[in-house]
């Protein structure tokens, strides 16, 4: 066990009143500004702060230093902490016994804080949250690895009581700073095997070391957070999806073109219970739908999507790393973390019979960006420019590609090298 688990053990079990301050000193957190700035100014708000995303992408170190910034305010402040990842809290099992846990550790003369990691854990959590909420005695964080925790359980008893913030696995630019790396070929080829996952830092990105730790982690999202909680029989099945839509990172399909695929492979699977599968791998925040949008028309398509993997790394385990057939998949994939990472809500656009990889829209405005490994020749150029020029607006356009000399702007739009790109604010 490291030294942080321990210490969260030993003194949670004994209510330390010194607990936290010797938790914080047992482990140097990388700040990751671009979540705590975004729940800093919701703290001592009547209002929930749900930290969402895909299992071990530092969710509990994003609390821990909210929790540490707390500290610092206010050292009399009174900080309740829950982790249904530890063997100090299997007791608490269901709204009882964590309501009751929590009036416990209440202090009248102090400003009360909780928080509660991996919650989805605790059943009818949401019923406590609610009273507590209700009686404003602390102020709420809680964190889970299930996108059913708001679209079910949370969103029917708490609705517009709480807001959420996803956290993803590292982008490029905080790889490297992680990993203590210069932006450089080396390091994007690095960032583009072994992906981002923030416990790297420990492991190292030396590639067998890395991939043994990768391996591992995707058993455990597989088994814990797929398979267990949405009760899947066929675990075969759901393997071979995944391998699937890692072999398919970027194509446009359906669900009716992936059961045809497995009808070939002699597994005879309908539409419906691919759906069925691949919604628990989305609820994992493990893989991300990304529909398609009309650009001229202004709406949404119903069927065809494509899919994108959380972390690049894990993406690379399932099928392994070949720099050469799967470059494209990993640019366009990369591309894509570093869009939702910004904020922006992502579709493919889709303008008559010409598609635009990404059209990205935040705060009113919109981005629209292609992929190419490298713009080869004339009529290369003349496709990958010119489906982005057909689209008569001003917002602006990008074209990411691995070209080393090749870069500037080409009829108001933006050639950018994939290194550049993902350390540039769009």
């Amino acid at each position: 066990m490291n030294c942080l688990l321990y210490l969260t053990n030993h003194y949670l079990c004994g209510n330390n009143s010194n607990m936290i301050d010797e938790i914080l000193k047992a482990r140097t957190f990388i700040p990751r500004p671009l979540y705590t700035k975004k729940i800093k100014p919701f703290i001592d708000r009547e209002i929930i702060k749900v930290v969402t995303g895909q299992r071990r992408v530092g969710k509990s170190y994003i609390l821990f230093q909210l929790i540490r910034e707390m500290r610092e305010a206010d050292p009399s402040a009174n900080i309740i902490y829950i982790s249904k990842e530890l063997q100090a809290y299997r007791h608490i099992e269901d709204d009882a016994t964590f309501y009751r846990h929590v009036k416990e550790l209440l202090k009248p003369d102090a400003k009360n804080y909780l928080f509660v990691d991996e919650i989805q854990e605790i059943k009818d959590f949401e019923k406590t949250l609610r009273s507590l909420l209700a009686e404003n005695c602390c102020d709420i964080f809680c964190s889970g690895s299930n996108a059913n925790m708001l679209s079910g359980e949370l969103a029917s008893f708490l609705a517009g009581r709480y807001i959420e913030f996803t956290v993803h696995s590292l982008g490029y630019e905080e790889f490297m700073r992680f990993m203590s790396l210069e932006n450089s070929a080396q390091t994007l080829n690095k960032y583009l095997s072994v992906g981002g996952m923030p416990y790297l830092h420990v492991i190292g990105t030396e590639e067998y070391a890395a991939f043994e730790y990768l391996r591992n982690l995707y058993s455990t999202i597989l088994l814990k957070d797929v398979v267990a909680r949405e009760n899947i029989r066929n675990v075969t099945f759901l393997e071979n999806l995944v391998e699937f839509l890692a072999d398919n990172v970027g194509n446009l399909f359906s669900a009716g073109n992936i059961a045809k695929y497995l009808k070939s492979q002699h597994a005879s699977i309908s539409a419906q219970t691919v759906l069925n599968y691949l919604k628990p791998l989305t609820n994992a925040y493990f893989v991300h739908k990304v529909r398609r949008y009309d650009i001229s028309g202004l709406k949404i398509f119903e069927t065809g999507e494509k899919y994108y993997f959380e972390d690049l790394g894990l993406r690379n385990c399932i099928r392994g790393f070949n720099s050469r057939k799967d470059i494209r998949k990993l640019m366009e994939n990369a591309v894509y973390l570093h869009l939702v990472q910004s904020g922006y809500k992502v579709h493919v656009g889709q303008q008559d019979a010409t598609e635009i990889d990404f059209v990205a829209e935040k705060n009113g405005q919109t981005a629209y960006v292609q992929v190419c490994y490298m713009l080869y020749d004339e009529n290369t150029v003349r496709r990958e420019f010119g489906n982005l020029l057909k689209i008569d607006d001003n917002y602006p356009k990008y074209v990411v590609t691995m070209d080393e000399y090749d870069s500037g702007s080409r009829s108001g739009i933006m050639q950018m090298h994939l290194k550049d790109f993902l350390v540039y604010r769009v």
